[in-house]
């Protein structure tokens, strides 16, 4: 009888550990899991909104398109795990040789709330100016807008 009691003593401190450590750990996992996803989430929206920006340049950069106005809307969802998020840009010239006249557009998209940012880089030719604005996912006009002129500038900002 005096075993039965000795091995109470012992398990009895194990199981209560185990009800407040397991329950703490899962939900140490579980945070660690979320965080993860998104980050991965916004990366992919930061990368796919910086090739939305490539593409329409190059799009209109091309010699048989005359001067004029287009506006993509990009296709990202407006939430991220029921966040909105916002980006915005600065065009920069790239380092390197002076016979690169190359400018790179840096990206930058936080999700509201939870403060994760993800950054992009796109390169631009030399003829892009970069209009200062900010990208709103949950906006119903969210897009990128772009404007060629007829001494073939390209005006791009995101549109609201």
């Amino acid at each position: 009888m005096v075993h039965v009691t000795i091995e109470y003593m012992i398990l009895l401190p194990v199981l209560i550990m185990q009800i407040f450590l397991f329950p703490l750990t899962a939900g140490w996992l579980m945070n660690v899991w979320v965080d993860s996803r998104r980050t991965l989430a916004i990366q992919d929206a930061a990368s796919h909104l910086g090739s939305t920006v490539q593409q329409l340049y190059f799009a209109l950069n091309h010699g048989t398109i005359s001067a004029g106005k287009a506006t993509y809307s990009t296709g990202l969802p407006p939430y991220i795990e029921n966040y909105p998020y916002f980006a915005n840009a600065t065009l920069r010239s790239a380092s390197g040789t002076p016979l690169n006249s190359s400018q790179i557009l840096e990206i930058t998209l936080t999700l509201i709330t939870t403060k994760m940012t993800a950054t992009s880089s796109a390169v631009l030719g030399p003829n892009v100016l970069w209009q200062s604005s900010t990208y709103k996912s949950n906006s119903t006009h969210a897009c990128v807008t772009a404007e060629k002129f007829t001494n073939g500038t390209i005006s791009m900002y995101f549109g609201e």
